[in-house]
């Protein structure tokens, strides 16, 4: 899952990094109002942590902007704002959780999760698909009983594409998912084709074959 930090509290920022890529998120990171205006303009992501005290701007403005474009992005508000009114308020205007500082990383990491469980995953922690099955919280692949080992890379790859099912998704949205906003300075996006290769195989030879269908010229496919 892929996750923008906007706080700009460099230590606390910095620590939120670290503890929840120990947990398999992507993070990237705004310092600022039209740090965090612009990654968002430019990039998708699956949670979006918001401070509410930003210097260029209020948090509020970026969570109005983000639900007036119809961005599909989860918002947890962090802040050291805690009153009521802007609790509600952040509430209203479409956040979806609500942390007030200081906070420990572990509650917050949990607030992730169950946020994204209820968004894409139908509030549950076993994600079956196909004869996949996947447990969220141990971050382990079945097929048939069978343990599938994948890399960090495969597993969020794998994870997209099941969020994604049925849809055709391109290289260059699986790409800027894995790398954030790194891809845009990338030369090529083969390194998709590599992991896609991959995935496929370790499926294939747990006895899950065909699942992910090539769309030619276009992108990738997962067929329930």
């Amino acid at each position: 899952m892929k996750i923008l930090i906007v706080e700009d509290e460099r230590e606390l920022s910095d620590n939120m990094v670290t503890y929840l890529s120990s947990d398999n998120y992507s993070c990237e990171q705004a310092f600022n109002f039209q740090g965090a205006i612009e990654k968002i303009a430019l990039y998708q992501y699956d949670c979006i942590l918001l401070d509410l005290n930003l210097p260029g701007g209020d948090g509020l403005k970026i969570l109005e902007e983000i639900r007036k474009q119809d961005i599909e992005s989860g918002i947890i508000i962090i802040s050291a704002r805690g009153s009521l009114d802007d609790k509600i308020t952040g509430l209203k205007i479409g956040a979806d959780d609500y942390l007030a500082k200081p906070f420990p990383l572990p509650e917050l990491s949990v607030r992730i999760y169950a946020l994204m469980r209820r968004q894409q995953f139908s509030h549950t922690n076993i994600l079956k698909s196909n004869n996949v099955e996947i447990d969220l919280l141990a971050k382990t692949i079945t097929v048939e009983n069978k343990s599938v080992i994948l890399t960090k890379t495969e597993y969020e790859l794998l994870l997209f594409l099941i969020g994604n099912k049925n849809r055709v998704v391109s290289k260059n949205a699986i790409a800027e998912h894995l790398s954030g906003d790194m891809a845009d300075m990338l030369d090529s996006h083969n390194f998709v084709y590599a992991h896609i290769k991959n995935l496929k195989s370790k499926l294939g030879e747990a006895g899950c074959a065909n699942s992910i269908k090539t769309i030619y010229g276009t992108g990738y496919k997962w067929i329930e």
